[in-house]
């Protein structure tokens, strides 16, 4: 049994905390396509992907190693260097989650613990090697790779159940199960990677604080413990950011959906096995405009797969700037960890105060967010013309009336002229 210190239990507290959030940030990442197109009832999807996650956390423990043992040097790592990282992480999940916007809690994370570790030990703490191939890489191919996937599989679908649109409701039917399924893998998958990081982090903290030797894997109550939080986060349902990916980027038919999803799934599951610490935030975010751009007539709504690319370009630095600049707080002694944690639970507490101004809920999730339309859009609606059958009706009930009063008098004397 591992012997723990105050720090030590400080840290596992608050990398379940991080996992917490991590699940209700990612919800939408698995659910936000299948309740925007109707697949499924908001609280029956977010309570399958929940069960789902948890069933995925004990499937693989790859990139929990790539955490614990690949990223940052094990040795030279201290309890406070892991709380200060994650303190990083939580602050910019909520941040995003407030906003609506898809961010990736794993580049949180990652970010984070760069820059403690930095912070900490210097730059050689981190092995640039794994930063490179593990992280930055995919963090650029994934959604590529996702997206482009999701478009041939749409098209294909499209290409050849073009004959199948006489069936209505039965073709209708059909892909809202394949959704469905596909839906659910997509939770399995992000189980297997994301519940994985918090299994990394603690197992990193435990080895720093020498509770376990160094190179151990994840300890099963660790592994069970990171599932039941990422699970319950799930549950709770970030709803905020499920109207942003379901709505706002796009808007999808079922069948779109489910190319979607079974396309994410597909690079999750596969990172997962090859020990990629891939954001599912990013796959799910590209197979999704893949999906949009694959039907014909489709559109992605740029402006917000802007401001998302934006997010994810911050991520990592800004994850990292707080997760610095607390560990030099937590550097000063145990009055500097206090003070690090007052702060993350009061800067917490704000944010979820600000968010109750507009709640986002299951009641609302599937309401029209879309954003307004932009400048080119509105100047070309002013210049189109008016549907033809009102306009001219009006036009003829205008112009009738002074044709008929001119063929029924004088044309050129006026009424009293007669007289």
């Amino acid at each position: 049994m591992e012997s723990f210190s105050l720090i030590l239990a400080i840290v596992v507290v608050t990398a379940l905390a991080f996992d917490f959030t991590n699940g209700f940030h990612d919800t939408a990442n698995a659910m936000a396509t299948t309740i925007s197109t109707g697949a499924m009832k908001p609280k029956i999807a977010v309570a399958m992907s929940a069960v789902l996650n948890l069933v995925g956390a004990f499937l693989s423990v790859e990139v929990a190693n790539t955490i614990s043992k690949g990223l940052v040097d094990e040795t030279g790592i201290r309890p406070e260097v892991i709380f200060a990282a994650l303190v990083g992480a939580i602050l910019w999940n909520l941040v995003t989650w407030l906003v609506g916007l898809p961010s990736s809690s794993s580049h949180a994370l990652m970010g984070g613990l760069i820059g403690a570790a930095v912070a900490s030990a210097g730059f050689g703490a981190v092995h640039g090697g794994v930063l490179v191939t593990k992280v930055l890489l995919p963090a650029v191919a994934a959604p590529v790779v996702a997206g482009v996937a999701a478009m041939l599989a749409t098209r294909f679908s499209y290409g050849i159940g073009s004959k199948a649109e006489t069936e209505g409701e039965a073709t209708r039917k059909g892909y809202r199960a394949g959704q469905i399924a596909s839906a659910g893998l997509v939770s399995l998958a992000h189980g297997t990677n994301d519940a994985q990081k918090t299994m990394g982090i603690i197992t990193l903290a435990l080895i720093a604080g020498g509770a376990i030797a160094p190179g151990s894997n994840p300890p099963t109550w660790v592994i069970l413990s990171a599932g039941l939080a990422i699970a319950l986060g799930t549950y709770i349902g970030g709803w905020r950011i499920i109207r942003t990916m379901g709505k706002g980027l796009t808007d999808l038919e079922p069948r779109q959906g489910f190319a979607a999803q079974t396309s994410a799934a597909t690079a999750i599951l596969a990172s997962s096995h090859l020990g990629f610490s891939l954001s599912t935030t990013h796959v799910v975010s590209g197979s999704v405009m893949g999906a949009g751009l694959g039907r014909k007539g489709g559109v992605v709504r740029w402006s917000t797969a802007t401001r998302m690319t934006v997010a994810w370009v911050l991520t990592l630095p800004a994850a990292a700037l707080v997760g610095a600049g607390a560990e030099s707080i937590t550097d000063l002694g145990n009055w500097g960890t206090a003070a690090v944690a007052v702060f993350l639970v009061a800067a917490s507490t704000a944010i979820w105060k600000i968010s109750r101004r507009e709640v986002v809920n299951h009641t609302n999730v599937v309401e029209d967010d879309s954003e307004p339309a932009g400048v080119v859009t509105t100047a070309i609606a002013a210049v189109t013309p008016p549907p033809a059958g009102p306009v001219t009706e009006d036009l003829t009930a205008t112009i009738a009336a002074p044709v008929a009063e001119s063929t029924s008098a004088a044309p050129a004397t006026p009424p009293t002229a007669a007289v």
